[in-house]
C-alpha cells in the first residue's frame, strides 16, 4: 500500500481523547485542550517593580546626593505591591535615606520609573497559551496569576487538559526482532518525545497466540508491536493481529521498512489502534519516524506532521531512490553545510542512524535526488 493511505488509515482511527478538567497542580506535562486567554489585564493594576518608596515623581525634582529632597508622601513598598493614591513612581531604597522620621531622596526620579504598569504583561482577551501546549511549571504559574479557572484559595484553579495516550510496547519473537533492549529504549523514547506515556515494554516470543491475547489485552490506547512481521514461516505478528481483531494493511511502499502494517486490537478487537513494525532497530525507527510517530501524536492532541526541526541544503552526492517507494535516507551534513548520505535506505543498522544529522525524505514517485540538488533534511534532536 502507498504511505499516504497508511497516513489517511491513522488519521481515520486516531483522535486525542476527551478533555479533561483537572487542577493545576495536577497539570504538569500535560497538554492544553483548548488555547487560554487572558481573562484581565495582568497585572491588574499599576505596582512597583523593585523594592522604595512609592512617590510622586515630581516631589524628587532636583534631588541628588549634595541636595536632598524631603519626601512628606512617601510610601514603602515591595515589589509588585500596587502603587498608593497618588503615587506615579518608586524611588529605590539606596536613593533614599532616612533622617529621623522623614524619607528624603538623594537622587530624582521620572514618572513611570521603578513601575510595571497595568497590562505590561497581557491585556484582557490577548492569547496567552495555545493549544496543544506542554505545561510546564512557569505555565502553571502563570494560568495561577491569572486566576485561570480558579478555584478555591491558592493553587486550586482548573484548566482543561488532555490526557496523555497510554502506549504499550511489544518486542515480539527474540533476537529475529533486534535487541529487545534496544528496541524498547528507543521506541519509549520517541513515544516519549511525541506526548505519549509508556504503560509497558512487553518481550514476547515468536508465538501467535501468545502475540494475539497481547493485541487483545486491554489497558493502552496504542499498541506498538515491533518484530516478526515479515512473511517467513515465524513472522507471526500479522497473523495473530488478524486473530485478535484486524489487519487492516501489511506491506508499505516505504524504505527501509516495508513490512509494517496496521490493524485493529484491543479487548475482543474492541478498536485500539496497533501499529506493526520491523524487528531491525534502524527499519524499526524509520516505521516509527515514518508512521507510528503520527499515531502516537495524533493520541496526544499534538500536530501529526514531523516534530522535527529542518534545515535547507543542497547534496554533495545523489541520493537513490525507486519510484513507487517512499524512502527516509540517513544522511549527514558535511563542513560546507551539505548533506551526503550515510547509508540506502536498503541498509540496516543503527550505526549509521548514530552517524547522521537527521534524513530526507524522498516520494514515491521520484527515482532520487541528484548533486547538487535542494533539500530539506529533518534534523535528529
Amino acid at each position: 500500500m502507498p504511505l499516504t493511505d497508511a497516513w489517511d488509515w491513522v488519521d481515520a482511527r486516531v483522535a486525542p481523547p476527551p478533555a479533561r478538567i483537572l487542577p493545576l497542580a495536577e497539570c504538569a506535562g500535560l497538554r492544553l485542550a483548548d488555547a487560554v486567554a487572558a481573562t484581565g489585564d495582568w497585572p491588574p493594576a499599576d505596582r512597583a517593580a523593585v523594592d522604595g518608596f512609592a512617590v510622586a515623581a515630581a516631589d524628587t525634582l532636583g534631588a541628588g546626593s549634595y541636595n536632598p529632597v524631603p519626601l512628606t508622601a512617601a510610601v514603602a513598598v515591595s515589589a509588585g505591591d500596587p502603587l498608593p493614591p497618588g503615587c506615579d513612581a518608586v524611588i529605590p531604597f539606596e536613593a533614599a535615606q532616612a533622617v529621623g522620621p522623614f524619607i528624603e531622596a538623594i537622587d530624582a526620579v521620572a514618572p513611570g520609573s521603578g513601575v510595571e504598569r497595568r497590562g505590561a504583561w497581557t491585556v484582557a482577551g490577548s492569547p496567552l497559551l495555545p493549544a496543544g501546549r506542554r505545561l510546564r511549571a512557569g505555565d502553571l504559574g502563570l494560568l495561577a496569576a491569572i486566576g485561570h479557572g480558579a478555584g478555591h484559595g491558592a493553587g486550586h484553579g482548573m484548566v482543561a487538559v488532555l490526557p496523555a495516550p497510554q502506549v504499550r510496547i511489544l518486542i515480539a519473537g527474540g533476537p529475529k526482532a533486534g535487541a529487545p533492549e534496544q528496541l524498547g529504549a528507543m521506541l519509549a523514547a520517541l513515544v516519549g518525545r511525541d506526548g505519549g506515556v509508556v504503560v509497558a515494554v512487553e518481550e514476547l516470543p515468536a508465538d501467535l497466540d501468545a502475540l494475539a491475547e497481547a493485541f487483545a489485552r486491554p489497558g493502552a490506547d496504542l499498541i506498538l508491536s515491533a518484530g516478526r512481521t515479515g512473511t517467513g514461516p515465524d513472522d507471526v505478528a500479522p497473523s495473530a493481529l488478524a486473530q485478535a481483531g484486524s489487519l487492516d494493511l501489511h506491506g508499505i511502499a516505504m524504505r527501509p521498512c516495508g513490512s509494517a502494517g496496521l490493524g485493529l486490537g484491543g479487548e475482543l478487537g474492541g478498536g485500539v489502534p496497533v501499529l506493526l513494525l520491523p524487528g531491525e532497530p534502524m527499519a524499526a525507527l524509520a516505521a516509527y519516524e515514518l508512521l507510528a510517530g503520527r499515531a502516537v501524536r495524533r493520541a496526544a492532541g499534538l500536530p501529526a506532521v514531523l516534530p522535527h526541526a529542518t534545515v535547507e541544503a543542497v547534496t554533495a552526492r545523489k541520493l537513490v531512490s525507486e519510484i513507487g517507494s517512499f524512502d527516509l535516507h540517513r544522511v549527514r551534513l558535511d563542513d560546507d553545510g551539505r548533506v551526503e548520505p550515510v547509508a540506502s535506505p536498503g541498509w540496516p543498522g543503527l550505526a549509521a542512524a548514530a552517524r547522521a544529522d537527521g534524513f530526507v525524505l524522498i516520494g514515491a514517485d521520484s527515482e532520487g535526488v541528484p548533486d547538487g540538488a535542494a533539500v530539506i533534511m529533518y534534523r535528529f534532536a
